[in-house]
């Protein structure tokens, strides 16, 4: 069975493990964003003023390649609206890496979805409703749905979604589009599109925003839902599991980020910066860091319900709404149903 977005098998991450090797690292190029989204894991989305330059950026890159990377998954801030994006996914190309990138759409006209298709990179456009008032609405900006819906046509005019073109629709669940989620789910099927649902971490712009919250039997209900969907109309099988609807994440097992100013990070979650690039090599932070060495071995470490849960062989929750909630890496997942008063019902 692949996890971790689909990709890496349980046997691929337990060798990396051992191996103290990453599969991926995620990075941000920049920080600078012309949405405001309000669930969003940053809370100043204003150009840093420090920020990696391209060459700090392609030595890191480079790094993690070095320590077994194949994957770059590349966040932001809005990664399309990156001066240098064209460089830097050209850069990724040449040295074999696998690129995905998470965008808003803005910055995709013709040219860069042909840059995108060229290189086979995998694509996650963010999409939270398909009704423009709502969209526009969580984006926090005026606009976004028609952004996002011009950006998704050019994608299929270059050829997404194919074998080689991957495309997904990343969409957070909320108080406000939970409803619709079912249909949309059907939609994004029917178009060969995949749908990459997730539970808001509660940081930063979301611990603002709390009218944004679902609770765990609610959001239990949904998984419940899609799960049902997949298995009768497409044929699909997984069990219902938070925080990624139909997908497990064990990313703290096969990679970090590293921020738009160099800091290493398990997650954008588990905001605790290890060190910094520019003072140390990325394979001297993730060996020497008490923080990442913990979450690896979680299966010794973690804490609460957790620690004891039938499913802890293959899941330890969401390590950021553990840390953003509890101020500890390590605690129970507060937001999982499993471990709310619904997790019986």
């Amino acid at each position: 069975m692949q996890i971790y977005n689909l990709e890496f098998t349980a046997s691929e991450i337990k060798e990396a493990v051992a191996a103290d090797r990453l599969l991926s690292m995620e990075i941000e190029f920049s920080r600078a964003c012309n949405f405001r989204c309000s669930y969003c894991y940053v809370n100043d989305q204003a150009e840093c003023s420090n920020e990696l330059s391209r060459e700090e950026i392609k030595d890191v890159i480079l790094q993690a390649k070095e320590l077994g990377a194949r994957k770059i998954i590349i966040l932001g801030g809005e990664p399309s609206i990156y001066p240098h994006i064209v460089e830097m996914l050209r850069f990724l190309g040449k040295e074999r890496l696998e690129i995905e990138i998470f965008t808003n759409g803005t910055g995709i006209d013709k040219d860069l979805a042909a840059v995108l298709a060229g290189e086979r990179a995998r694509v996650v456009l963010k999409m939270n409703s398909r009704e423009e008032e709502l969209q526009d609405r969580l984006a926090g900006k005026k606009g976004a749905f028609r952004i996002i819906n011009s950006a998704l046509a050019i994608l299929k005019e270059a050829g997404y979604p194919a074998a080689e073109r991957f495309l997904a629709i990343s969409t957070v669940i909320c108080r406000q589009n939970i409803g619709e989620l079912p249909a949309m789910w059907q939609w994004l099927r029917q178009e060969n599109i995949e749908p990459y649902f997730e539970i808001i971490t509660p940081q930063a712009n979301a611990q603002e925003n709390t009218w944004l919250t679902v609770d765990s039997c609610a959001m239990k209900d949904l998984f419940t839902r899609l799960a049902a969907i997949d298995r009768e109309e497409f044929g699909r099988t997984w069990e219902p599991q938070p925080p990624l609807v139909g997908n497990k994440c064990m990313r703290h097992q096969v990679s970090c980020v590293v921020t738009a100013t160099g800091n290493v990070m398990p997650c954008v979650g588990v905001t605790i910066p290890q060190d910094n690039i520019r003072n140390n090599r990325l394979a001297h932070i993730l060996k020497n860091s008490e923080v990442i060495n913990n979450l690896k071995n979680y299966r010794e470490m973690i804490k609460g319900e957790c620690r004891t849960c039938e499913k802890a062989e293959e899941c330890y929750g969401c390590r950021g709404a553990a840390y953003q909630l509890t101020g500890d890496y390590l605690a129970s997942d507060p937001t999982c149903w499993r471990n709310a008063a619904c997790k019986n019902s």
